[in-house]
């Protein structure tokens, strides 16, 4: 403070020299000292600005930012400091949330599971879902598991091949290119039946994959109604936090057969030549749905499809087919993001970690666990419950990859084994497993972006077939990974160490 006031004073004395006014005034002081002002002014006013309604670790993460790089750090702060979809979109997606749970909860539209039947902790689970948004948990339902990459895009071309009078589509990446075109090509003999075929698809991701040109134009050719999801196009009045992305993965065929999980409509590899290079292809899994739970999927498109072009579809929900009950699980789908708040996703995963008793076995590519997520498993490890993570050993967002590694240490003091997939794969699969009877799959990582960014579906499962089949997945994992172990990790480097801590840091910029 004194050097600036030193400043304004050697400013005011070179400027009162009786001259012309604008001749008299010394610049590079002017500048020097309006700079400092406003250096000042933004680090003051982010003090108080930039905590509100934050978590602790954010808001210091945004205010270090700032206070090392004023400007630059309010630049970003305005760009992406805040994680609230425009007004007009919160609307609509509140409108949405009360009219799908008013006709989710309609006497005899679904097949309710029983509560009093469920465990007391999933029960509890359940409804603190039901209370964040999720849809009802409805009993009889099928579920199958593939994690063959290419077999599962077959299998949607199979049940779009199928359809009768709509098929839905929603990805986070939806490209045209060899692997998918098969899908493409079942929705053009679609079309030409007389199905209707709707698509919504990631605005942002598809811009930034090759091959979007492609895929807009062959979509327009075959008739489909399709339109992107959050585009950012200042230019036409569309604009929101520019990473705020809808990163769900989902298909409906006829309110009869849903599919949802973790895997995109493209190529394994994406089709990126930086991923062909170092020959990186992804390990994804899907699972294909029949029951009363498609019911709970066609509700998360329709929103999703009202949100971006106003059009209401809700008839749609009372398709018959849904309301059948090929089987015995018990399904509950919780969409999840910024049109829901709370981060319910993390609520849910958390109260369902606290119930293990046994084991926990958790697959995420991106984990960048919150305090709520450590503390579940500090308290897991230290009632005799085992745990495991896997992960891949390789990373392709350098970021997220080096900030998923600053908590390998923290980790594996508490207890939890570290299991990490083989390169060149990337695993991309997203589910954990409770004990011998619960499981949630769906689109969403255990990170910040997955609880606060963006938008994700998740299904949690109760049934014991549902879960031993998943334990087979889990088997593929462990024959295919190498444990990382305390003794290994203690031996990285300080370079790596300080990179990881970096990037811990950034993570929390939510």
């Amino acid at each position: 403070m004194h050097s600036t006031m030193s400043l304004i004073g050697a400013f005011l004395t070179e400027a009162s020299e009786p001259v012309g006014y604008w001749e008299g005034i010394n610049w590079p002081w002017a500048w020097t000292v309006f700079v400092l002002i406003v250096d000042n002014v933004i680090r003051v006013v982010a003090v108080f600005v930039v905590p509100r309604n934050r978590r602790p670790t954010s808001g210091m993460a945004w205010l270090m930012a700032i206070f090392f790089l004023p400007v630059p750090g309010l630049l970003l702060f305005l760009l992406i400091g805040g994680n609230r979809l425009p007004r007009k979109r919160r609307k609509m997606q509140e409108a949405t949330n009360r009219l799908v749970s008013g006709l989710t909860e309609q006497e005899g539209f679904v097949l309710g599971t029983s509560l009093p039947e469920l465990p007391a902790g999933l029960r509890n689970a359940v409804m603190l879902g039901r209370s964040l948004g999720a849809q009802p948990m409805v009993r009889g339902n099928t579920a199958s598991i593939s994690i063959d990459y290419e077999g599962s895009i077959a299998q949607m071309a199979e049940a779009i091949r199928e359809s009768k009078a709509y098929v839905h589509i929603e990805f986070y990446i939806l490209v045209l290119d060899d692997a998918t075109r098969d899908v493409f090509e079942a929705m053009r003999e679609a079309v030409e039946r007389g199905v209707i075929v709707r698509v919504l698809l990631d605005h942002v991701s598809a811009v930034r994959n090759p091959g979007y040109k492609r895929t807009a134009k062959f979509l327009d050719e075959i008739g489909a109604q399709w339109t992107y999801m959050l585009p950012v196009r200042p230019w036409r009045g569309q604009w929101q936090r520019p990473d705020l992305r809808n990163h769900r993965k989902l298909l409906v065929v006829d309110g009869r057969v849903g599919f949802m999980g973790s895997q995109n409509l493209v190529d394994s590899s994406y089709n990126k030549p930086s991923n062909r290079r170092r020959g990186l292809h992804w390990k994804d899994l899907m699972v294909r749905l029949e029951g009363p739970v498609v019911l709970g999927l066609e509700a998360v498109f329709l929103g999703d499809w009202y949100l971006e072009t106003g059009e209401s579809l809700t008839d749609y929900l009372k398709s018959e087919a849904s309301l059948q009950t090929p089987g015995a699980l018990d399904c509950q789908i919780l969409p999840s993001g910024p049109g829901y708040g709370s981060e319910n996703n993390l609520q849910v995963f958390t109260s369902l970690m606290y119930t293990a008793t046994r084991r926990l076995s958790i697959t995420s590519p991106y984990f960048v666990p919150d305090g709520s997520i450590m503390h579940a498993l500090r308290a897991a490890t230290a009632r005799g419950v085992e745990v495991e993570l896997f992960v891949s050993e390789t990373g392709d967002q350098p970021v997220v990859y080096h900030a998923q590694r600053s908590y390998y240490e923290e980790l594996l003091r508490a207890g939890v084994r570290i299991f990490m997939f083989r390169p060149p794969y990337i695993l991309h699969s997203k589910h954990f497993t409770i004990d011998d009877s619960v499981a949630v799959v769906g689109s969403s990582n255990m990170d910040q972006r997955s609880f606060n960014l963006n938008m994700e579906v998740s299904m949690v499962v109760n049934g014991k077939d549902f879960v031993r089949e998943l334990d087979k997945v889990v088997a593929y994992y462990h024959e295919n990974s190498r444990e990382l172990t305390l003794e290994e990790w203690e031996r990285q480097s300080l370079p790596s160490q300080m990179l990881d801590g970096l990037a811990r840091l950034t993570s929390a910029l939510q």
